[in-house]
């Protein structure tokens, strides 16, 4: 049995809420396996909780392993899936080298069961959100990539958002917006969560409203 914890967020109860809900799972499925093991995901030791004296008989067994993605060496030796999670963690001038690398490797390697094209889908989309600023072609030059091929942008071509830059009205602008960043998400939140960001975390990340993430992942649910 495998416990998994990714953790973007300072919680200094997160031990004791991790452990209590692994064991309590272990108990009510006790006929379900024959041994177990748990690893918890922090993008850095500071956000570790600093009480590790209370649960020590777990953090001190190799049942129990922490992670810390910047920690883990060279980017390009690690699994991709690390690799996502540590380019919502870097600071614009390493993620857009990170970006790129990750790109070119994804489409040279075999990606498992995760399709290439919904890989390059999270990266692309975690550029989008971390360079704001940048135009499209800006963003295009920096990934090596071009982005209408990707479905973050196709899905970002909402109606409202073409019908408030023609009509030049302020009421288009804001439902262009509000309409682009649901296309956004619907497309984002569902890779995302792949990775094992909480809904709480993914809003952090991209700078949006935990209502929004929190919707958008309910009507994939709804949807699948």
């Amino acid at each position: 049995m495998f416990f998994a914890e990714v953790q973007f967020q300072k919680d200094e109860a997160l031990y004791h809420r991790f452990f209590t809900e692994s064991l309590t799972y272990l108990y009510r499925n006790q006929s379900n396996y024959d041994d177990w093991y748990c690893v918890i995901i922090f993008p850095s030791r500071s956000l570790s909780p600093k009480d590790t004296r209370t649960h020590r008989m777990f953090l001190n067994s190799d049942q129990v392993q922490c992670i810390y993605l910047d920690e883990l060496g060279s980017f390009n030796t690690l699994p991709i899936g690390i690799n996502l999670m540590q380019l919502t963690i870097a600071s614009e001038k390493i993620m857009a080298e990170q970006a790129r690398l990750l790109i070119e490797r994804v489409q040279l390697e075999s990606t498992g069961s995760l399709p290439k094209n919904e890989i390059i889908d999270i990266i692309t989309t975690i550029a989008v959100y971390k360079f704001s600023s940048l135009s499209r072609e800006e963003v295009e030059a920096m990934l090596g990539v071009t982005l209408e091929e990707t479905r973050v942008y196709q899905e970002a071509k909402a109606e409202g958002r073409e019908q408030g830059r023609e009509q030049g009205r302020e009421q288009g602008r804001e439902q262009g917006r509000e309409e682009r960043e649901a296309e956004m998400l619907k497309v984002t939140v569902p890779l995302l969560l792949k990775t094992g960001m909480s809904v709480e975390e993914i809003a952090q990340k991209l700078n949006v409203n935990v209502e929004s993430v929190r919707l958008s992942a309910q009507e994939n649910t709804d949807n699948s």
